[in-house]
């Protein structure tokens, strides 16, 4: 059992070194709210999320004012909305959009997420449809995110999809030009997705998941740079022992919160995703960890192995601290919300395709990138495509989320606020893709993915 006298130890880690917990999501299913009316269909939606989540806020500031504990978010994620709709008689999906948004102002939370599809092996109409409606649906709505998952290690890569994608996020940056392209910072394409993932934008409720769920997601990138000054020149196994040390106690904390609103929901408790997700606020930077074990700058030579040792230490100190560790739990590398990150892309040490490199040893992918608004769809498609393979071959999930930001270019910075934080448009390649994208059908699955 947690009791309340362990979280004494972290005192000190939440008041100088931005330790939180950055999200509590209630996973809803929204299977049993199929209707061949879409009208009817999104009033039950609303309907169970307002039922299901209304405590939610209330609950969660409870906790965190009884235990001093700083919970930055409450979110929901839901079903996969296309195989919620695809029962419906809609011409296009935006309603549902609608529906999820309502929802998520009446019970106030922060986002909510499912405006999802799941097409690794194919399409289906309902999963086309709701494909084409997310570039009005993040336009047309204010705090719902979108996910597509395009491949996996079974299945292979649906470079159909793909292609579809690149088109799809160049229409969302066009209709939230007026925000900087701020509709594809809720647009996530994945490979490998995971179905109990409390993280934005990419969260949704798996179809294997219990009626509603309670996960937690925590943060701690402050603690770690700050346990490893207290290392430096020390051998990497003392590193790594620290970092394990380290993710162990955060790890406890976000069981305790995690416990504690699943008994006073009523919900049960499902994980606790330990990943390191960084804010723009100095102090709390994935890169400046990295530059604490003894590089210059983030991004040069050296990187990607001290991003492997961080992301495994991590993951080995959240199991030891807990049976219900999920989620993606590792390091995250989004640039726009990491000021270590930010300020390597401005000095032009961490680029694209060191980015990609890094992305095959830490949690995610490349998250958070502005790229030129003048970036062509294929283009767009084409880096899809090599992140989502390396996600298939090394059996991990891997995600993008670009930014075309409208009307910059390289060296302009766009800026979105808050935990999104603001994004050096970095320099892509100009030599087209055009034709490799255009292939369309499905890149097999590899050899090692026979298992059985």
């Amino acid at each position: 059992m947690i009791n309340r006298g362990e979280i004494l130890e972290t005192i000190e880690m939440i008041d100088q070194q931005h330790l939180d917990v950055r999200t509590v999501t209630m996973g809803i299913s929204l299977l049993d709210c199929c209707d061949g009316s879409a009208e009817r269909a999104c009033r039950k939606i609303y309907d169970k999320i307002t039922r299901s989540a209304g405590d939610l806020v209330r609950t969660v500031e409870e906790i965190e004012a009884e235990f001093g504990i700083p919970i930055v978010n409450k979110r929901i994620s839901v079903t996969p909305i296309a195989l919620v709709a695809a029962a419906s008689d809609a011409a296009d999906y935006v309603c549902f959009a609608r529906a999820l948004d309502a929802a998520r102002a009446e019970t106030g939370v922060d986002f909510v997420g499912g405006f999802s599809a799941l097409v690794q092996k194919g399409m289906t109409p309902a999963d086309e449809r709701l494909i084409r409606s997310i570039p009005r649906a993040l336009a047309e709505t204010e705090l719902v995110c979108s996910s597509v998952n395009v491949g996996s290690t079974r299945a292979g890569i649906n470079m159909d999809a793909v292609e579809l994608m690149g088109r799809v996020i160049k229409e969302t940056a066009s209709l939230t030009a007026d925000r900087g392209g701020f509709g594809c910072a809720k647009l996530v394409v994945f490979c490998n997705a995971v179905e109990d993932n409390p993280f934005m934008a990419g969260a949704f409720h798996g179809v294997s998941e219990p009626d509603r769920v309670i996960n937690v997601g925590v943060s701690g990138p402050g603690v770690v740079h700050h346990a490893l000054r207290a290392v430096r020149g020390e051998p990497f196994d003392v590193v790594a022992e620290t970092i394990k040390k380290t993710a162990f106690q955060v790890t406890r904390m976000g069981q305790l919160v995690a416990q504690e609103a699943s008994r006073r929901l009523g919900v049960p408790f499902g994980i606790v995703d330990l990943s390191l997700a960084p804010t723009p606020a100095v102090g709390d930077s994935v890169a400046r960890i990295l530059e604490e074990m003894g590089l210059a700058v983030c991004g040069t030579h050296g990187t990607t192995a001290a991003l492997a040792l961080l992301n495994d230490a991590v993951k080995k100190g959240g199991v030891m601290a807990s049976s219900s560790v999920g989620g993606l739990s590792g390091a995250f590398i989004p640039v726009s919300e990491d000021e270590g990150m930010i300020a390597a892309a401005r000095g032009g040490t961490l680029c694209l395709d060191k980015l990609e490199a890094m992305t095959c040893v830490c949690s995610v992918g490349l998250d958070m990138i502005a790229v030129p608004g003048s970036t062509g769809a294929a283009t767009l498609s084409a880096i899809i495509a090599d992140e989502a393979a390396i996600g298939m071959i090394n059996s991990k999930t891997t995600a993008v989320r670009l930014i075309p930001a409208p009307g910059l270019d390289v060296g302009d910075t766009v800026e979105f606020g808050g935990l999104l934080g603001s994004a050096p448009v970095m320099a892509v390649h100009s030599e087209s893709a055009a034709e490799f994208i255009s292939r369309g059908g499905r890149i097999p699955a590899p050899m090692h993915s026979l298992r059985n």
